[in-house]
């Protein structure tokens, strides 16, 4: 029986953690889930799967969590310090899907405990790509992608040697906005950004990806994660996400992770690594599939690519800048402070002007904080400064 710990269990990858496990519960013993506003959800999974503790990481909550446990036995805690307390208590696996900066402290604490640290907050490589991997080098730690496209690179590259790797191509679906032009994008809404086409995913990470910035995101990580220089890594356009990632060899060969648009298959490969277990996600039907199209991202509308090459080619705390420009941005955004173009412009500038704040190596969270600090109030010194945002 493996011990395993859920942080962010009431989100989507949280939630699809907690069916995998339930559907084979003799396997697992759960140590702490955690949530923040979603009480409801976080005490009826930490029942569900008998957990030691649940957490919230909102300390007015405490009250609410701690009632709605009565009698089960199951620990109550809140706050920013309870998460980092679960997250030291060592376990054989644990998820880190807490969404944005907040993970990368809490996937730090999971590495040093040296044993599965199952990665889904994007943050952690993005902005402290370096320092993660050293804290998991030290410890021992295994680090493990469940980002379904760097889950995908991850199994195409299983007995490759990376020195053949002549690029590694990331495919996105172009989100709600794929055929729209510049002129019409420049007025959608929060809620029009929200509505993925294919993917069941949260309020912010689907707007980012309407926004092309979950993707550029990913395109950090994939250097982060497997020491990929930038050139070698591309996006595509390909709005079925069947293919969910691409690696092309030396030879001219391409090698292609498929599936259906479901996150267990890549949470599942995960949790079970190094072997592969029935998770329940539907099979791919060929028969039924009609077509499978591929098209060059479109820089002009979706600037958060070339971003992403710049901030890869900065290095230090760029990407914790970007990171901090971006989540900033999407905050604007959400309270229609700005306008959906608005964000990347925004981002651009603050990356760009890295240097008037002093780029170094991202080697402590100390210094990652600092730079996520300054990259905040940046954006919106830049917000109110301008005319053009509203």
């Amino acid at each position: 029986m493996r011990s395993v710990s859920i942080f962010g269990a009431t989100g989507s990858v949280g939630k699809n953690t907690v069916s995998i496990i339930q559907g084979n519960a003799a396997a697992f013993d759960v140590h702490a889930v955690t949530g923040a506003t979603n009480i409801k959800d976080l005490a009826e999974i930490a029942i569900a799967l008998n957990a030691d503790i649940a957490v919230t990481s909102e300390k007015e909550r405490f009250a609410e969590l701690e009632t709605r446990l009565k009698g089960t036995g199951i620990a109550a805690a809140a706050g920013r310090d309870a998460l980092l307390s679960a997250a030291a208590d060592p376990v054989d696996w644990a998820i880190s899907a807490v969404v944005g900066y907040a993970g990368l402290a809490l996937s730090l604490e999971i590495a040093k405990n040296g044993n599965t640290l199952a990665l889904a907050n994007k943050e952690s490589l993005v902005c402290g790509g370096a320092l993660l991997q050293e804290t998991c080098k030290q410890s021992g730690a295994t680090l493990l992608p469940v980002d379904s496209e760097h889950s995908a690179i991850f199994q195409a590259l299983n007995g490759e040697k990376l020195e053949q790797v002549e690029r590694i191509i990331l495919t996105a679906s172009g989100g709600p906005f794929l055929h729209y032009t510049r002129e019409e994008m420049a007025g959608v809404t929060p809620k029009q950004a929200a509505n993925h086409p294919n993917w069941s995913m949260g309020l912010r990470i689907s707007i980012d990806s309407a926004s092309m910035f979950n993707k550029a995101m990913e395109v950090i990580e994939t250097k982060e994660l497997f020491n990929i220089p930038s050139d070698k890594i591309e996006v595509v356009i390909h709005p079925q996400s069947i293919v969910h990632s691409m690696i092309g060899f030396n030879d001219g060969s391409i090698m292609a992770h498929m599936g259906t648009t479901d996150m267990r298959f890549a949470i599942g490969y995960a949790l079970y690594w190094p072997e592969r277990m029935d998770t329940g996600v539907e099979r791919l039907d060929f028969t039924k599939l009609l077509e499978l199209d591929f098209k060059q991202a479109d820089a002009g509308r979706f600037p958060a690519i070339a971003i992403a090459h710049d901030v890869m080619r900065q290095g230090g705390l760029a990407g914790a800048v970007f990171n901090a420009a971006k989540e900033q941005c999407l905050d604007l955004f959400l309270d229609q402070r700005i306008g959906f173009l608005d964000m990347a412009d925004l981002v651009h500038k603050t990356v760009g002007a890295l240097d008037s704040f002093g780029n170094c190596d991202a080697d402590s969270l100390d210094k990652i904080s600092k730079a996520d600090k300054w990259s905040r109030e940046f954006v919106l010194k830049l917000s109110k400064k301008s005319n053009k945002y509203v």
